[in-house]
């Protein structure tokens, strides 16, 4: 074994990662002290070659098979496998990740692509997975649902200009229609915890190497869906006014690492939309960012609905880009030090 690489601690349970489960916080805070003594496991800031590991919305709305947005691919057990390779890839590389950051899908009832945001002439809100454009609110096919317009402090006449300003912003930047989703990732629910599985990996790093998580919150904006990490779809409203911001700090972040790791679900959307939103950062551009980005590429899956759609040839595509700009492909069994770039 690579010397670099450490052995699976003994509460690590491969079959676990498709379950929830409570973390015995305690118990493993205490192994992951007597793990770093008897493996000579440094703090993190003593490391002078800084990996950063990005994982995004690795929570159980997307991983966990029942749950709303399950990324079950092709074989119906892709995020479960992703999951149980990234928990294996984090306990190997203790000593090398310096800092984990978390993304959470983080949402609440009435927001934009939420069924109950719209109403039609009968009465009906739009089903999951219906998808909404510009000329649809414009012929009057969906329209601002106005009972909703008190609980969010506007106006019915300001919700309808919003609809059919935001889908307009879609169209002219050549963005995908608005997609309606299952209600997912709400705040205080089950679904919008991490994996437990994964929770304990990230929870046990942080103790071994003194290491504080990063927690990164996104999609809570009621008028804008927020895919990447760093950017909402759309940022201002008709008057100019911001809907919201860009995650300037989570750019500084990555920016002041030496290595980015990438891994989360799904690879098709929120993970897609990320990385892009990196590769066209202009201040990351001029540092020639992507050399220092490493996709994980069996830890993360495109969203798959047998015999409904596949989005695994249009992500493909994406990700090409993102290679001929220097980002990595990498997996997870192969050892960081052998990664290429890596100075360790």
């Amino acid at each position: 074994m690579n010397p670099k690489i450490l052995p699976l601690p003994e509460h690590y349970s491969p079959s676990s990662v498709s379950e929830v489960w409570r973390v015995p916080y305690q118990e493993r805070a205490k192994e992951a002290e007597k793990w770093a003594k008897k493996f000579n496991i440094t703090p993190s800031s003593q490391d002078k070659f800084k990996i950063y590991l990005l994982l995004i919305d690795v929570q159980n709305t997307f991983c966990i098979p029942g749950f709303e947005l399950y990324v079950g691919g092709a074989s119906g057990q892709s995020a479960i496998d992703d999951n149980r390779r990234l928990c294996e890839f984090i306990y190997h590389n203790l000593k090398l990740i310096t800092e984990i950051s978390l993304t959470m899908d983080t949402h609440q009832a009435v927001q934009i692509f939420h069924s109950i945001f719209f109403i039609n002439d009968k009465g009906e809100h739009p089903e999951p997975h219906t998808t909404i454009s510009s000329d649809d609110i414009e012929s009057g096919i969906w329209k601002f649902n106005d009972v909703n317009a008190s609980s969010l402090q506007i106006t019915a006449s300001h919700g309808q200009e919003l609809i059919q300003y935001y889908t307009s912003k879609l169209k002219d930047g050549g963005k995908y229609d608005l997609t309606v989703w299952p209600y997912h990732g709400i705040v205080t629910g089950i679904g919008h915890a991490i994996v437990s599985a994964v929770e304990e990996a990230v929870f046990f790093q942080s103790i071994a190497r003194y290491s504080q998580l990063d927690i990164q919150m996104k999609g809570s904006n009621p008028f804008t869906e927020n895919y990447s990490a760093l950017s909402p779809e759309v940022l201002l409203k008709a008057n100019e006014n911001k809907i919201s911001e860009n995650n300037s700090k989570l750019i500084e972040r990555l920016n002041n690492s030496d290595a980015v790791i990438i891994a989360g679900q799904a690879k098709s959307h929120c993970v897609a939309s990320t990385i892009d939103d990196l590769f066209h950062d202009s201040h990351l551009a001029k540092k020639d960012f992507m050399n220092k980005m490493y996709f994980l590429e069996d830890c993360s899956s495109a969203v798959v609905i047998p015999g409904v759609i596949d989005y695994t040839k249009t992500t493909n595509k994406i990700f090409k880009k993102f290679i001929d700009a220097g980002m990595h492909m990498v997996k997870s069994t192969t050892p960081i030090n052998k990664w290429p770039g890596i100075c360790i």
